[in-house]
C-alpha cells in the first residue's frame, strides 16, 4: 500500500470512528428523535435576528416536593418554611419591567398532599410571589382512578386553599406538569404512568396546559422542541404530544391541551470544546445565569406572530435545599440583579416574571390578536386565584380514588440525570 492510500485509510477509520463515538452519545442521551429539529431550528435562529424591543416572559415550574428524598415529616416542613423566610427576604426587593416581584410557580405532588404545608406556601403566594399548581407521580394507573383524583385534588386546592386560578364559568383551572416527566405514558417501558390519552382526562379536569417539557435528556422527550402547541390525544395512544399544532397568532380555535415547552438546545460554553444540552433546568450546579439566558432567549419559544415576546419556561426542584440555596441565595441574588442592569442599560430588554397561568394567559392572548401589554394580558382567560373567597370544605383526607398498583408518589427520580452536561 502506498503511503497516501496508507493516509487516506487511516483518515476514514478515524472519521468512522469519530462517528460511532458521536452516535453512542447522542443515543446515550435519547438525542436521536429531537436533535435534528433542534439544530434545524439554531442554524435558522442564527439568520434571524430580532429587532425592536423584545419582552422576555420568564416562569419557573418548581417541581415543590418537599416529601423529596422521604425525610421526615419535620424535615419537609423546614423545607417550605425555609421558602417562607428566604423568598421575602432574599428577592422581595427585585421589581421586573412592570414592577413586579419574582414569581414562582409551585407544582404540588398530589400524591404526596399535606393540608399544613399547602397552606404555608399558599400564604407566601398571597404575598404576591408566585401561585400553586399540579404535580402528579404515578404509576400502573388508570383513566378512571387518575380523573377521580385530579378532579378531588382541584376541588381541595380550589376551594379548601383558595388557589388556582378559574376559567369563566367558575370552575377550577390549573397547570399540570407529570412527574417522572412520562406525560401521556411517554415512557418506552410504559412506567410512572400507565394512562394512555391522559391528555383528555387533564382536558375535562380543567387542566389549561402542561408545562412538563423539556424532559432531555430523558427518553420521554418529544421530536417537537421549542414550541407551544396543542396536542390532541388519542385513544390507545401513548405520547401523543410527540406532535401537535403550533399556536400561532391569528390561528383557528384547535382543539387538544397546550403544550408549553422550556427551552432545548445545544451551546458551547466558554472555553469548551464540547456542547452541552441547555434544557432550562436551575438547580445545584446549574444556577441561572445571564449566559444562560442569552441560551434561553435563542431557543426562541414563542407565539408566531408575536415574535417580541420571547417564553423562558424554566424548571426544578426547588424544596430540595441545594437547589433552594442557587434559587434563593447568592446565585440567585445575582440572576435577578444581572436582569435589572440589563434592562437598565437596554431600553429594548424588558423582562417580565410570569407565572405558568399567567404565561398560559398571554400565550392566548397572542393567539387571539390581541395588541395590549404583557401585565395587561397576565389574566386574559383565566382568572387569578381569590383566596379571599376562600370556603373551608370538609377535606378530612378521605381518598377518593384507588392507589394504583405499584410504585406510586414516588418523587421524580432522574433529577440528577438532567444536570448540563457534554453531549
Amino acid at each position: 500500500m502506498d503511503p497516501m492510500t496508507a493516509i487516506l485509510c487511516v483518515a476514514a477509520g478515524g472519521a468512522i470512528a469519530a462517528a460511532g463515538i458521536a452516535l453512542h452519545a447522542i443515543r446515550r442521551r435519547n438525542m436521536q428523535h429531537w436533535i435534528g429539529e433542534c439544530l434545524r431550528q439554531q442554524w435558522r435562529s442564527r439568520r434571524s435576528a430580532q429587532d425592536g424591543t423584545v419582552h422576555v416572559l420568564i416562569c419557573i415550574a418548581d417541581h415543590f416536593e418537599p416529601a423529596w428524598g422521604n425525610p421526615s415529616q419535620e424535615e419537609a416542613d423546614e423545607r417550605v418554611t425555609a421558602w417562607l423566610d428566604e423568598y421575602p427576604k432574599n428577592l422581595g426587593r427585585f421589581r421586573d419591567s412592570d414592577g413586579r416581584p419574582p414569581q414562582h410557580t409551585f407544582f404540588y405532588p398530589i400524591d404526596q398532599y399535606n393540608e399544613k404545608n399547602v397552606d404555608a406556601i399558599g400564604e407566601l403566594c398571597a404575598q404576591g410571589f408566585g401561585e400553586v399548581e399540579v404535580h402528579l407521580h404515578h404509576d400502573n394507573d388508570t383513566a378512571e382512578n387518575l380523573e377521580r383524583m385530579l378532579n378531588h385534588f382541584a376541588g381541595v386546592f380550589a376551594e379548601q386553599h383558595g388557589l388556582l386560578g378559574r376559567w369563566a364559568d367558575g370552575s377550577p383551572a390549573y397547570g399540570f406538569v407529570h412527574g417522572n416527566w412520562s406525560l401521556d405514558n411517554s415512557r418506552p417501558d410504559g412506567k410512572w404512568c400507565g394512562v394512555t390519552n391522559e391528555l383528555a382526562v387533564l382536558e375535562r379536569t380543567g387542566c389549561y396546559a402542561d408545562f412538563t417539557l423539556p424532559s432531555a435528556p430523558d427518553a420521554t422527550q418529544t421530536r417537537t422542541v421549542n414550541q407551544v402547541y396543542y396536542a390532541k390525544g388519542r385513544d390507545g395512544c401513548c405520547k401523543a404530544h410527540d406532535r401537535g399544532t403550533r399556536v400561532a397568532v391569528g390561528g383557528a380555535e384547535t382543539e387538544g391541551l397546550m403544550i408549553v415547552q422550556g427551552p432545548l438546545r445545544l451551546w458551547w460554553p466558554k472555553g469548551s470544546m464540547k456542547p452541552r444540552i441547555e434544557n432550562g433546568c436551575v438547580q445545584s450546579g446549574q444556577p441561572a445565569t445571564m449566559e444562560r439566558l442569552d441560551q434561553w432567549m435563542r431557543a426562541g419559544v414563542h407565539v408566531p406572530g408575536r415574535e417580541d415576546w420571547v417564553f423562558v419556561k424554566l424548571h426544578t426542584h426547588g424544596a430540595k435545599e441545594s437547589n433552594r440555596r442557587v434559587l434563593l441565595g447568592e446565585a440567585g441574588i445575582a440572576f435577578h440583579e444581572a436582569l435589572a442592569n440589563r434592562a437598565a442599560q437596554d431600553v429594548r430588554f424588558q423582562y417580565h416574571y410570569v407565572t405558568a397561568r399567567e404565561m398560559y394567559n398571554l400565550a392566548k392572548s397572542a393567539e387571539s390578536g390581541w395588541k395590549g401589554s404583557v401585565n395587561d394580558g397576565r389574566n386574559y382567560l383565566v382568572s387569578a386565584p381569590k383566596r379571599k373567597n376562600c370556603q373551608q370544605t370538609s377535606f378530612s383526607g378521605e381518598k377518593l380514588w384507588n392507589k394504583p398498583q405499584g410504585p406510586f408518589g414516588q418523587p421524580d427520580t432522574n433529577e440528577s440525570e438532567r444536570r448540563v452536561r457534554s453531549a
